[in-house]
Formats: C-alpha cells, structure tokens, sequence
C-alpha cells in the first residue's frame, strides 16, 4: 500500500475534519479510546485552531487498567490543550451480546454528555477499514442494500446531535503512521485480536480476501454504491408511505391496492417503515430481519393483495392484516399469554 508523506497525510486529516470543525459557535465532541485512530483525531482536530473541541473517553469497565487507559488519553488531551471527561458504563452486563451491547452504551453515553455540554457533533475515528469489516459482516448475514451501505459517514444520534465519521474513507495505517510521526502515544485494544469476536476473526480474513482483489477500498465502494441505492429506495419509499397511509388512535392503514402496483424493493421498505412507526415504543426494541421482512411481504402480503383475500401476521410486536378488500391495517400485537403452568 502506498503511504502518503507526512506533510501530505496531516493535509488529509485536515481536510477530512475541516467541514466539521469549521463551525466553532458550537462545541464538537470527540469520542477517543486512546487507539490510533481516535488518538489521531484528537490530535488533529486540536491543530485545527477550533476552541470549542471537547473530549469524551467511554471506559466500558470490560477488563482492568480501562481506567488507567482512561486516565492516559485525559493526559494527553490536557497537553493538546483540549477538555477530556471520562464516562463510565456502570450498567449491568447480561447474556452473550456484550460488545453490541457496550456499543449501544458508548452511543448512550456520548449523546448524553454532549446534550449537557451543548455540542452538536460527535465525531468518531471509524476508518476505511472498520467500514470494509462492517459490510464484509453483513454481506455475511445476508443484508440487503441498506445494510451493504455499511456505517454513514453522518447520522442523526438524538435530537439535536448527529454523529460524523470523517475519516471513514482513510486506512487505519495511515492514521497508525499520523501517529508514529507525530510520536503520539496510543494504546492496542486487546479486543481487536480476540477471536471470540466476529471483527477480530474477519480481521484475519481479510488479508486473503484482499488477494484476491476484495481489500479494503473495494468493500468502501461497494458501501459507497449500496448507500446511493439505499437513498434512492428510501426517498421514493417515503414518498409513498405518504401517500397512502391514513392514521387513527390505535392503528396505521394502507391502501395496499395502490401500494401494490409498486416494485417489490419498494413495497418491502414501506411495510418496513410502516412497521417502524407503530413498533416506536416496543421496549426493548425486536431486532429487525430481512428475511422475515421478505417472507411477509412477498409471500403471505402481496399475494393475499393480489387475489383479494385477507391475511394476517406478527412480526416485530405489529399485528398486519389485510382485510381482503385492499386496506393493510398495523397496530402494536396484543401481549402474548404466559404459558399456564398448573398442573
């Protein structure tokens, strides 16, 4: 791989942050574990001369010095000049899913302590390889375009906040060599080689995929592609559901007869947005799946439609139903009955 100068590579970091920090009426916050990659945005978004930059360590607690790495990266942030504050994920750990659980926390975490410091951005170091790792899993799950798009380069985090990965098209050597360079210290994440972790053995993976020609830069543009795709999808997606949709107090109605002279690809996002507003307040949220989408959708939904005759379904705590005369009806399922276990 090709390596860029030094003055060359601390040019592409600058231009990679300058849309995000060029506005300094209000503070950005930097979520930095300490790793290469997020020690390379702090120190590169402290050269940017905005003085509203602020920085956020999530110690997770998952395994002991995470502390003291905590502690570390709040000394370095003091001598770039920068505010660090270290939040700690102090919540109860159950079952197997632990790092897409710690994940859901950091977010959590990061939202919250940037509503109470007024910013309006948090930046994470996400890089061209965390993006090839990302679709690489869900090509794997069997994901669709919009899953394929990997992670945005921004999306909303909460009201008022969005998240921004700006060096997301960037390999992380690149930024391993930013820091070397500068003679930053940073840590290596134990995690990272762990094979009990779907990432760390995709890691190992993706040096054969990429001789054969599947590296990193490919998997970013197919991400790339597939985002484009999606947002297209999505756009004419949403502009139906306006169209046909009709709400009362207790359920949300389609006009599936018009919905279904629409292509498959755009019928299945309907339904799935649809679903999406009647499950909003479904605590604690059912994982989607696009298989069980398609199943619904393709072979029970549009067929009924089509010989107008009803059919009714449960999926993701949402009861549909067509009625056989053309209106699809969504409301939240009733709770299911605990098993009677008197003997």
């Amino acid at each position: 791989m090709r390596r860029l100068s030094a003055t060359l590579l601390d040019e592409r970091l600058a231009r990679a942050l300058a849309p995000f920090l060029d506005d300094s009426a209000r503070p950005a916050l930097l979520a930095v574990s300490g790793g290469p990659d997020s020690t390379a945005l702090m120190h590169a978004a402290a050269r940017s001369g905005n003085d509203r930059v602020c920085v956020a360590t999530v110690d997770h607690a998952l395994r002991p010095g995470s502390v003291e790495e905590a502690i570390g990266v709040g000394h370095l942030a003091a001598e770039l000049g920068l505010i660090h504050t270290i939040l700690t994920w102090d919540a109860p750990r159950h079952g197997s899913r632990i790092q897409a659980a710690a994940r859901g926390a950091r977010y959590r975490l990061l939202a919250d302590h940037a509503a109470r410091i007024g910013a309006h951005l948090v930046l994470t170091a996400h890089t061209l390889d965390d993006q090839a790792e990302t679709v690489l899993m869900r090509l794997i799950a069997g994901s669709g375009p919009s899953g394929l798009a990997g992670m945005r380069n921004e999306r909303p985090l909460a009201p008022g906040i969005r998240l921004a990965r700006p060096f997301l098209s960037i390999p992380k050597a690149d930024l391993v060599a930013y820091c070397e360079r500068h003679q930053l210290p940073f840590l290596r994440d134990p995690s990272n080689t762990d094979e009990r972790f779907t990432r760390a053995r995709l890691r190992r993976l993706l040096p054969l995929l990429a001789e054969e020609g599947l590296n990193a830069a490919r998997l970013g543009r197919l991400a790339a592609r597939a985002g484009r795709d999606d947002a297209a999808l999505r756009q004419r997606a949403e502009a139906v559901l306006s169209r046909i949709t009709r709400t009362d107090e207790r359920s949300l109605r389609l006009d599936g007869d018009r919905l279904r002279r629409e292509p498959s690809a755009i019928v299945l996002r309907v339904i799935d947005a649809a679903f999406d507003m009647v499950a909003l307040a479904h605590e604690p949220p059912v994982p989607k799946r696009l298989e069980r989408l398609e199943t619904l959708v393709l072979d029970a939904l549009l067929p009924a439609l089509a010989e107008g005759r009803a059919v009714r379904r449960t999926l993701r705590g949402v009861l549909i139903a067509a009625d056989g005369e053309g209106t699809i009806r969504l409301a939240a399922a009733p709770p299911r009955r605990a098993p009677d276990r008197r003997r």
